[in-house]
C-alpha cells in the first residue's frame, strides 16, 4: 500500500454518514490525523477556512456546523468543548490553510480535492437521472449509506435483476 492509499484510508475511518446519506468528519478527529497536538492551534486554521469559505460566497452554517460536546476531566468533572461537523469542503478549505510545512498536510489537499471532484461527477450523473432511477438511489443511500461507484452501472445491474425476476415467474 503507497503512502496515498494510506492516506485515504486514514481519512476514510474517521469519515462519518448521517441519517440521510450525508458524509461529514469531527473537527477534533481530523486535527489528530492532521498532527495538530493543540486545538487552538487547529482552530485556528478551521477560522482561516471558515473565511475562506464566506469569502467564496458559500455559507458556513452548511460546511462548519457547530457540535459541542461534553468530556471528562481528570477530576471527572464534565465540561463542554467545541467541535465541528466538517463537510467535505470544509475539510478541503481546512487542509488548504494548514501548515504546509507539514506532509500531512499535502496528502490531506489531495485526499479531499480528489473527493470533491468524485461528488462531483456524482452529482453531474445524478442530474441525468429519471424519477425512478432518482428514488431508487436515495432508498439504497438510506440502507446502505453512500454509494461508491458507477451508479448508471448499478441501475442497470438493478434493472437487469428485475428484467430475470419477471422472466423467471412466466
Amino acid at each position: 500500500m503507497n503512502e496515498l492509499e494510506i492516506n485515504n484510508s486514514v481519512f476514510e475511518s474517521i469519515k462519518h454518514i448521517d441519517e440521510s446519506g450525508i458524509e461529514y468528519w469531527y473537527a477534533r478527529e481530523l486535527q489528530k490525523v492532521l498532527t495538530y497536538k493543540e486545538w487552538r492551534k487547529f482552530n485556528n486554521v478551521v477560522l482561516k477556512a471558515k473565511s475562506s469559505c464566506i469569502n467564496s460566497g458559500a455559507s458556513i452554517y452548511d460546511h462548519f456546523v457547530q457540535s459541542d460536546k461534553m468530556i471528562e476531566t481528570a477530576k471527572r468533572a464534565k465540561r463542554k468543548i467545541l467541535d465541528y461537523k466538517l463537510s467535505r469542503y470544509a475539510c478541503y478549505l481546512i487542509a488548504q490553510n494548514g501548515d504546509s510545512h507539514m506532509p500531512v498536510i499535502a496528502l490531506a489537499q489531495t485526499y479531499f480535492a480528489m473527493q470533491t471532484r468524485k461528488q462531483e461527477l456524482l452529482e453531474k450523473e445524478y442530474e441525468t437521472l429519471s424519477e425512478d432511477e432518482k428514488n431508487i438511489r436515495k432508498f439504497i443511500v438510506k440502507q446502505c449509506g453512500t454509494i461508491h461507484g458507477n451508479f448508471s452501472t448499478l441501475i442497470k445491474s438493478l434493472k437487469e435483476i428485475e428484467k430475470n425476476k419477471l422472466t423467471n415467474k412466466a
